[in-house]
């Protein structure tokens, strides 16, 4: 190659065409990315949901209901998926490694998986998944599996809320 054909190319390279070329390609790679981080995790809270719907026969021995369980309201569907990623309420049952939580959020019962990586506390002590006993108010957060159920990575033991008076009117 000689020098008049690497003038050229530097010169190329250094060219305000080729900057814009460069910065407007560099735009379309970010854009992209974050839909696609965007679609994922859309994606995975709308597979939760099914997979809640799914197996819910499985998780609590209830015939299995389909559409019904959100009503049949598709229309609000987004508003209607149970949160994949925790449950707070109170347990309904304990048969380890599963626990039952009626989330107090949508009024719905939540199979959590409890598990070696799980990290249950009590207020601020660590504690073992045999310490915990129905009716005891907790606070879970983990992981949504395919069964529709919440691999937990952390459950926190909390005091019951205080029940609230019914107002009179």
């Amino acid at each position: 190659m000689n020098d008049e054909t690497k003038e050229k190319i530097k010169k190329s390279l250094n060219s305000k065409f080729f900057r814009t070329i460069i910065y407007v390609l560099g735009i379309f790679v970010i854009v992209f990315f974050v839909f696609q981080a965007g679609m994922m995790v859309g994606f995975k809270r709308v597979s939760f949901g099914r997979d809640w719907g799914n197996n819910y026969a499985l998780n609590f021995g209830a015939p299995h209901m389909g559409p019904q369980i959100m009503g049949g309201r598709f229309g609000e569907f987004n508003n209607n998926l149970p949160n994949a990623h925790g449950a707070i309420g109170k347990i309904i049952k304990v048969e380890l490694p599963t626990i039952a939580v009626l989330d107090e959020k949508d009024n719905t019962e939540k199979t959590v998986l409890v598990n070696d990586k799980t990290e249950i506390l009590k207020l601020r002590d660590k504690i073992n998944s045999s310490e915990l006993k129905i009716d005891d108010y907790i606070i879970v957060i983990g992981i949504p599996n395919s069964s529709g159920q919440i691999e937990a990575r952390l459950i926190r033991i909390l005091p019951a809320p205080l029940p609230t008076a019914p107002i009179n009117k």
